[in-house]
């Protein structure tokens, strides 16, 4: 296992959360009763658990969060920008057009992260099951997620029989973390050809999977929380966020 380097996907113009996102990088929507930038929550999630050489990957509204955070010594971090290049879209293109940039290299341990993603989930033991599986990539996956509309159970002639509100799905699901190897660079490069646009959940990891690679799943039960939306965002219960999450601020 190489370094292992941070890698925090903050460029999108986050369209769910308009109109904040007119006006606002959507990493830096302010979160809890401190205020604090959704992204701080983040580089201190990092940092605590060792990770502190970050590299964040941007585009829209990206003077936001180079004001804000800077070189990162404010935090205790070092942070490399990449900008985003047009001709690489989807997060894999972002993610290969950093190491084009040699801000990423194939000896590296990738941690990578969706920046719209607020966990306090043990980082340390997701690196440790990736280290222990020998794996090129593992995915941080979580159990119990609830479906945010009703599910309706339907006879064959298209009769309702009735509606479960909100389910909870019974196999786990991705939560925007995993681990990868910067090894699989290349066969990602060789994946992405003449395409203008890859993605790493969407593409390369059911491509690492068909292709017989070691990808695991490690299961946390911690808090995570999407904030993509606008109406997530009105949802976060800011008691909660502050309780969760003082342990970065000690």
């Amino acid at each position: 296992m190489g370094e292992v380097k941070g890698v925090v996907l903050c460029g999108g113009p986050g369209k769910r959360l308009r109109p904040i996102t007119y006006y606002f990088q959507k990493a830096i929507i302010p979160i809890g009763k401190r205020q604090k930038p959704l992204m701080e929550y983040v580089v201190r999630l990092l940092k605590y658990h060792g990770v502190d050489d970050l590299v964040f990957l941007v585009d829209y509204k990206a003077e936001q969060i180079v004001n804000y955070f800077d070189d990162g010594s404010r935090f205790d971090v070092k942070i490399t920008y990449v900008y985003d290049d047009p001709k690489s879209k989807g997060t894999a293109g972002s993610l290969l057009n950093a190491h084009k940039k040699g801000a990423i290299s194939e000896d590296d341990l990738l941690l990578i992260y969706y920046g719209d993603i607020l966990t306090n989930m043990d980082l340390s033991k997701l690196l440790s099951r990736h280290k222990e599986t020998a794996a090129t990539s593992t995915v941080a996956l979580a159990q119990g997620f609830a479906v945010r509309v009703g599910v309706a159970n339907l006879k064959e002639d298209g009769r309702i029989l009735g509606f479960q509100e909100k389910p909870r799905l019974k196999k786990p699901v991705s939560i925007g973390i995993l681990t990868l190897e910067g090894s699989s660079l290349k066969e990602i490069e060789a994946l992405k050809g003449e395409k203008t646009q890859l993605d790493i959940m969407g593409d390369v990891v059911p491509y690492l999977i068909r292709t017989g690679k070691r990808v695991y799943g490690y299961v946390t039960d911690a808090f995570w929380y999407d904030v993509g939306s606008i109406e997530a965002y009105e949802k976060l219960d800011v008691e909660l966020v502050d309780r969760l999450f003082s342990h970065l601020y000690e």
